[in-house]
């Protein structure tokens, strides 16, 4: 059937520690680990809050499923390497006693040990992260792929009628930059989460073993860092949020544009377009700004809190240490754990919400997965397999369908009304048959209703009221997939797709043979144009049909269309785009294809529908004229004028 288109940096005290070094060489957990948390200072961010995070979370992790064996696998590693790392300072610590305890003495075999052991625990760290990395990216890859399959899929099961209220931007902006939000978090922040996690109940038992004092010095600035935090997340987490919505917005105004670039500069409107942009692009900036000053209040208020209990730590530690009570290396080894624990406390809160803003696009790409899909089909739904060509015989149907009815191409309205909203009707009442193998046309003014009949006879929308059938059954009653076989479509805006002319004709019937396709071809009349392109039927189409011109599109769609072999053909103003000459060759074709189907014609151009069986004139949503044109001229009516004006 023919395509139906409805559009952070380094902070100067990790610079003087060295690369992913905690004072006196401690590696810290965290993002203050040195490693990559994903788009610069992205991991600041206070995030967009999902309204159902936990719901969110338990269908994330379901769809973890797939990949739980290698998470498993991760969160092993993770347990190793904080071992390894929560090792380092105790060792650091040793070494700095074996080289001059309290009498003075130094102890070689002690520190050679402490020495040895701290250069293992930092190679295993360093394998454990790239086997840990390594293996977090392949599941995360997996899972986003799972995720953009599943979206997709579903796109192609939604209802005509959520394209018609969804922006299409809208749309690519949650199967792209939602997915990509998604990807990004679960690999960098799911296993910097569970590590902190470890890390800060590792140090904090660490630092009570080594010196329940200390540990009361280093816990002094934890309640004045965490409620500064929570104060400034709450502020920026409203500017977030509205700039994920504008980014929204702004994403839809760009594919908006671009898709209708031709009619902006027909109609000279690129400064409005240009001047919609800024706003929107201005608008984002402004909301981005506030949004980065505030998330950039955090770390250094952090740091200055942090710097003050390190202080303390190191001050208290001092009088430990002349009062006997500790090490050198003891207060060495506790000022690696309470940096260990104070920076990941402190970014925890930033991992959390980075979890959240991939949190809040994964609940948009779940959004739109919850939307209703089109009405199931019936338990006894007929099922209708690929009807043979005509003329040709049953065994030429495929041999899976073989014995399956395919439509014959009685249509009856019986009472119909619907509207696209419930308080707005669009037809009212309509009542007519169109037999087997006839011609309708419809005619009438713009918006009376024409596109949306054929709509409901093709089941794109289901009726409001009364019933729509085909060969005497409801269209309910059929299996849609099957059912919508039968129709070969020809919209006003043509649509090819990226590709060969080749395959864009094979899209109405893929199992069609090049004998069956250069004749389809040759019925619309198209032959002509397409041997003379350099590569003939193998020329490659962009997106829409560039570098066709429109009426060569159409004439495409048209072949599209007639390879299809549908028992009910459906012509939508199919030779608006094409001129006289050509639209008599087409029309020709026409009379050919429609030869044994049933042919619902809509046109503007009445002389091009003369000849059809039936002429159903629509005006507000009912049809106030039916006849031939022979009928309808002699009445006087609508169709009279509107034809005699168009002469």
């Amino acid at each position: 059937m023919a395509e139906r288109r409805p559009a952070s940096g380094p902070r100067p005290e990790d610079a003087a520690m060295g690369p992913g070094l905690g004072p006196a060489g401690g590696r810290s957990f965290g993002p203050s680990a040195g490693r990559p948390m994903g788009g610069g200072a992205r991991w600041l961010q206070p995030a967009a809050k999902a309204r159902d995070a936990k719901g969110t979370m338990r269908r994330l992790w379901a769809c973890f499923g797939v990949e739980r064996g290698r998470l498993a696998l991760i969160f092993v590693l993770v347990l190793l390497d904080c071992a390894a790392l929560l090792a380092a300072p105790w060792l650091i610590g040793r070494c700095i006693d074996a080289m001059g305890g309290r009498d003075g003495g130094a102890n070689p075999s002690v520190l050679g040990v402490a020495l040895a052991a701290l250069v293992a625990a930092w190679i295993i760290d360093t394998l454990i992260v790239i086997v840990q990395g390594w293996l977090m990216a392949g599941a995360s890859q997996s899972i986003v792929r799972s995720l953009r399959k599943g979206l997709f899929g579903k796109l192609q099961r939604l209802p005509v009628s959520l394209f018609d209220r969804w922006s299409h931007g809208d749309l690519m902006s949650r199967l792209a930059n939602d997915v990509d939000n998604i990807s990004g978090t679960i690999a960098q922040s799911t296993t910097q989460l569970l590590s902190t996690v470890l890390g800060i109940a590792g140090s904090l038992a660490l630092m009570l073993a080594l010196s329940p004092l200390l540990t009361l010095a280093a816990l002094v600035t934890v309640p004045s860092s965490s409620s500064s935090r929570g104060s400034i997340s709450r502020k920026t987490r409203v500017l977030f949020r509205e700039q994920q919505a504008v980014l929204g917005a702004l994403n839809g105004h760009v594919e908006e544009t671009m898709s209708g670039l031709d009619v902006v500069k027909a109609f000279g409107r690129e400064a409005k377009a240009t001047g919609d942009f800024l706003e929107l692009n201005g608008k984002l900036r402004d909301v981005g700004t506030k949004a980065q000053i505030w998330s950039g209040f955090i770390m250094p208020l952090m740091n200055v809190i942090n710097n003050i209990g390190f202080a303390a730590v190191a001050a208290v530690g001092g009088i430990l240490a002349v009062r006997g009570l500790v090490t050198v290396g003891v207060i060495a080894s506790f000022l690696s754990y309470s940096r260990q624990f104070t920076r990941p406390l402190n970014e925890l809160a930033n991992i959390w919400n980075s979890l959240q803003t991939a949190v809040a696009g994964a609940e948009r790409v779940f959004e739109l997965m919850d939307q209703a899909e089109e009405p199931a089909d019936r338990p006894d739904a007929m099922a209708i397999g690929a009807a043979a060509p005509r003329g040709a015989p049953s065994s030429a149907a495929s041999p899976a369908l073989r014995g399956v009815p395919s439509l014959r191409g009685d249509v009856e309205l019986d009472s119909v009304s619907f509207g696209y909203r419930e308080d707005t009707m669009v037809l009212r009442d309509v009542s007519f048959s169109a037999p087997a193998g006839s011609v309708t046309a419809l005619v009438g003014p713009t918006g009376a209703g024409k596109t949306t009949i054929v709509n409901l006879i093709a089941r794109f929308y289901d009726v409001s009221s009364g019933q729509v059938r085909i060969d005497g059954r409801d269209v309910r009653d059929y299996a849609r997939d099957g059912f919508r076989r039968g129709f070969g479509i020809v919209l006003q805006d043509s649509y090819l797709f990226s590709g060969s002319i080749r395959d864009n004709i094979l899209y109405g019937d893929p199992g069609a043979g090049e004998a069956a396709m250069r004749k389809a071809a040759a019925m619309a009349n198209a032959v002509h144009f397409i041997e003379r392109m350099p590569r003939g039927y193998d020329s490659e189409l962009q997106e829409g049909g560039w570098p066709l011109s429109e009426g060569q599109r159409q004439l495409v769609a048209i072949a599209r269309a007639v390879l299809a072999d549908p028992a009910i053909l459906i012509l939508d103003e199919a030779t608006s785009s094409v001129d006289t000459r050509t639209e008599l060759h087409i029309q020709e074709a026409m009379l050919s294809l429609m030869k044994g189907r049933t042919s619902f014609i809509i046109a503007h151009r009445l002389s091009t529908i003369r000849d059809a069986d039936r002429i159903l004139v629509l005006d507000g949503g009912r049809i106030v004229e039916s006849g031939s044109h022979a009928e309808l001229m002699a009445s006087g009516g609508l169709y009279c004028r509107m034809y005699e004006s168009q002469l």
